[in-house]
């Protein structure tokens, strides 16, 4: 056990002990080169946990996992020493109240507030969660959240999640989880076995319980009473994002932190009176519908000078839209028009057409385009051309989704994730005799082995997989090639994928059979095609330049990736 006054690391100065668990002991500890304080947690080599495993080897796998991550709202691992006895673990030194003391000291919160501390917590593990290895962190509770500092208003809190215990990188294929971790009351019915393995999904359920305990005071335990019955003055929609949350089957829950985030944002729409003005207006038209039959004979003229109305109020915001000057004057026109007709769908694609105009499809456009269709999603179903929509949605979250994008970061990964439901309702829709239909398809298999395959790669079952991939990324190429008329932004995202794929998983291709000619003759192909386009803005300039200054580094991927080939040969 360190004492005070101890240094650790040639650096660290031991201050005060200021926690203590059954497996290991946090110090407050000062840099003496930097001035700065750390919070040192102390784990003996020989300690051991309720599954009789060395703790020493889960906290390193702790630390390895968090040491490179980078987010306001999760702490920092900044140093691991390790001696012959102890591990140090140098983290973030979190000052402030965790929300547990908190709920001790005051008693349940104010729900706008226990919002913002949700959504801070969504983008955490949204974060996490759109790793290149997902992170899901299994063990979301008021005690391992900390309020770092309390603002003027409570827009100004921030919070930090504080502890990655029993956190893992998400394995695709696993049917269940190997161990029963979790807090009861918070945990889902996933991690105590038996029921499927944790994901995504098991983070929204813990939060969901967390959410619960903020806003009643109450522990969790089974078949909770809805928050109201403990507070009637809480929202309704927010009690329904909780319910929805904390439902036993992750399929019914919330698919994903993106997702509950804006319900949170918007959680009055989800409350009954909401839904019970929306159930009036339906109300009120079927009374309208009756009486039109009613008096069909003397309202019959009437009843077509309304739908002259109604199309040509339609036909006029289509119009303005067509006319107007910004992107933001069109999609503003477009939205009053699928207030008018919400079942035609060319509104929707001229919104979409409007979005990435400027070759960036933002979140908040992501969220205007979500709500217009997320509305009307039943009605649009019904119609014919509903996966031609599904598509174009697919390709604008694939091509210019800018969420989780910033300076050296290409956020490709996510675009490909967030586009993969769409291309799926493409696929489930449509019918191949669509035009479409097959390219849907080859977006959702690229989307779909991106999401999927470094969980592969860990349980060593990505044998064969690639070969497909290669396939697929070839198939797009060939499709660009067919079109026409190509848009110049989306035909270099495409190279940059059949780029990205050689210098990534060149190796792989050839343990997948993929030949070498093979390869060298699509970099040829994509090579001359990037070198021989001419761009017509500032943006696309960019990533053509962008592309020629790799294709050295892409070819020697082949070389490097076929080397043995070519020794054995020789």
């Amino acid at each position: 056990m360190a004492e005070i006054g101890q240094i650790i690391g040639e650096k660290y100065e031991i201050l005060t002990q200021i926690g203590k668990g059954g497996m290991s002991t946090v110090y407050l500890a000062r840099d003496q080169r930097l001035n700065k304080q750390w919070a040192i947690k102390e784990v003996k080599k020989d300690a051991r946990d309720e599954n009789d495993e060395e703790v020493s080897q889960s906290a390193i796998a702790e630390a390895n996992m968090i040491k490179d991550l980078d987010n306001n709202n999760i702490v920092r691992i900044t140093d691991i020493i390790e001696t012959e006895d102890v591990i140090y673990i140098v983290e973030d030194f979190v000052e402030g109240r965790t929300l547990a003391e908190i709920l001790v000291k005051e008693g349940p919160q104010p729900q706008e507030r226990v919002i913002g501390w949700a959504i801070q917590l969504c983008k955490a593990l949204e974060y996490l969660h759109t790793r290149e290895k997902p992170i899901i962190y299994r063990d979301m509770k008021p005690a391992n959240v900390m309020l770092q500092t309390e603002g003027s208003s409570w827009e100004d809190d921030k919070i930090k999640i504080i502890d990655f215990g029993i956190a893992r990188t998400y394995k695709e294929e696993n049917n269940e989880d190997t161990k029963l971790l979790g807090t009861r009351g918070y945990a889902a019915p996933e991690q105590f076995g038996g029921l499927g393995q944790t994901d995504a999904r098991t983070d929204i359920y813990c939060l969901g319980k967390t959410l619960y305990c903020l806003l009643t005071g109450q522990a969790p335990y089974d078949n909770m009473d809805p928050i109201r019955v403990w507070n009637p003055s809480l929202d309704s929609g927010l009690e329904y994002i909780i319910d929805k949350c904390i439902k036993s089957k992750p399929e019914e829950r919330f698919q994903s932190c993106a997702e509950l985030i804006y319900a949170l944002e918007h959680y009055q729409e989800y409350g009954e009176e909401y839904r019970k003005a929306q159930a009036d207006k339906l109300k009120k038209f079927s009374i309208v519908a009756i009486l039109s039959i009613v008096f069909i004979i003397v309202g019959g003229v009437l009843l077509i000078v309304r739908s002259k109305i109604t199309n040509d109020d339609y036909d006029i915001n289509i119009v303005q839209a067509e006319k107007a000057a910004t992107p933001e004057e069109r999609i503003s026109y477009y939205e009053k028009a699928i207030e008018v007709k919400p079942g035609e769908t060319k509104p929707y694609i001229g919104m979409i057409e409007a979005m990435k105009d400027d070759a960036s499809f933002t979140t908040k456009e992501s969220d205007i385009l979500t709500s217009v269709v997320t509305t009307n999603n039943e009605v649009l179903k019904d119609q014919e051309d509903y996966a031609e929509l599904a598509f174009e949605i697919g390709k604008i979250y694939w091509y210019y989704y800018d969420y989780g994008k910033s300076d050296g970061h290409d956020n490709q990964i996510t675009r490909m994730k967030s586009s993969i439901q769409w291309f799926t309702d493409a696929v489930d829709y449509g019918s191949e005799s669509d035009d479409f239909y097959q390219m849907a398809r080859v977006y959702m298999k690229i989307g779909e082995f991106n999401r999927d395959i470094t969980m592969n790669v860990q349980e060593a079952s990505d044998k064969g997989e690639y070969a497909e991939y290669w396939d697929s990324v070839k198939e797009l190429i060939e499709y660009i090639d067919s079109q026409e008329e190509t848009n110049e932004f989306v035909q270099l995202e495409i190279y940059k994928l059949a780029y990205s794929t050689i210098e990534t998983y060149g190796k792989k291709l050839k343990a997948d059979k993929v030949q070498e000619d093979d390869v060298r003759e699509i970099y040829t192909k994509v090579t001359y095609d990037i070198q021989n386009m001419s761009t017509t803005s500032d943006t696309t300039e960019e990533v053509k330049v962008n592309l020629i200054s790799r294709k050295e580094a892409v070819e020697a991927a082949i070389t490097n990736a076929y080397r043995e080939q070519v020794i054995a040969n020789e």
